[in-house]
């Protein structure tokens, strides 16, 4: 009888432990195929499956950080990845969203370093005048702008730095400019073919195809100020950012801007013990998500945990306060 009830506790610690550790095989959305997003999608699902034998995350394709956000509400995604300007969309219910969305949370951030970068042709800057971002409104060029096309988040930040030196789309035209809605490697071409003045786009310093730009045609940085980057990060959720001296030719000066972040966010539905394994798998096997890109390689445990937009998930809370990253 006695073995018997050894036997019995015997099994029912294993399952214990079997549902403290489960196999995890969910959904992880994140924007288009290709790019950076779908890169970490392997590395969270190498972090995971290093962590939980048998697990297995599916990236799958979507139209991005908004879309994700409904993904995420209806459950038809356990995971998203969303960027910190999307969530302040979604928390603070503007469009396209019909009110406040408070049932999502963070479980890891996962990079702050893809900077707003406003490129001007340096015969533009030359001819009338432009050092700085804030310049546009004084001298009203007739500005040729390259923006990012609409659903694009760089779109909505550009739009907001406009607004922050008081410069709308409208006023552009009305000096005799143009604006040109246009994706990443859209941009870069229309101003190598001398169509496009500037640039505003959010890229990681050194991307190569802001590389190749310079080679095609000199460009300069446009700085923002203090006042314009302080108002943005307020409005968009988002961080300032210094893109160091030397990142580019023609540019000897460290250049103040802003930057987009992008973390791993959950519904707030998912239970505690779920999200505790899933940041502890992704924080503890870090070296996975950092070897996918050569941009992930600033990945920290600190970084992961830090974000203001959105709650940590309770899961997320307690891991990173066991392992001394939040108080």
């Amino acid at each position: 009888m006695r073995k018997f009830a050894f036997v019995l506790a015997v099994l029912f610690a294993s399952a214990l432990t079997a549902k403290a550790a489960p196999p995890y095989n969910y959904t992880l959305a994140g924007a288009s195929p290709g790019g950076l997003w779908t890169s970490l999608g392997v590395g969270i699902d190498g972090a995971i499956k290093t962590a939980y034998a048998g697990s297995n995350i599916t990236y799958q394709t979507s139209g991005g950080g908004i879309a994700n956000v409904g993904l995420l509400q209806q459950q038809k995604a356990q995971m998203g990845i969303v960027h910190d300007a999307e969530l302040k969309i979604a928390v603070d219910g503007t469009a396209p969203f019909n009110k406040p969305v408070t049932d999502l949370r963070m479980l890891a951030n996962m990079y702050d370093w893809a900077p707003m970068f406003a490129i001007m042709t340096k015969a533009f800057a030359d001819q009338h005048g432009i050092k700085t971002f804030d310049d546009i409104a004084v001298k009203k060029p007739p500005l040729r702008l390259a923006l990012n096309k609409r659903g694009n988040i760089a779109n909505n930040v550009g739009e907001q730095m406009l607004k922050a030196i008081g410069v709308s789309i409208d006023d552009i035209k009305k000096w005799g400019g143009q604006v040109t809605l246009a994706a990443s490697s859209e941009q870069t071409d229309l101003m190598k073919d001398r169509r496009a003045d500037l640039i505003i786009n959010s890229l990681f310093v050194r991307h190569g195809s802001l590389l190749e730009l310079e080679q095609a045609v000199d460009i300069v940085h446009l700085p923002l100020s203090k006042k314009v980057i302080d108002q943005v990060t307020k409005e968009a959720g988002i961080k300032s950012f210094t893109i160091p001296a030397g990142s580019y030719k023609l540019q000897p000066e460290p250049v103040a801007t802003v930057t987009l972040s992008a973390g791993v966010v959950v519904n707030a539905a998912m239970d505690e013990k779920t999200a505790y394994d899933l940041t502890k798998a992704l924080a503890e096997n870090i070296g996975k998500i950092k070897e996918v890109h050569k941009s992930m390689q600033a990945l920290t445990p600190q970084l992961m945990a830090s974000q203001t937009v959105i709650p940590f998930h309770p899961g997320a809370v307690r891991y990173y306060k066991e392992a001394g990253l939040l108080k």
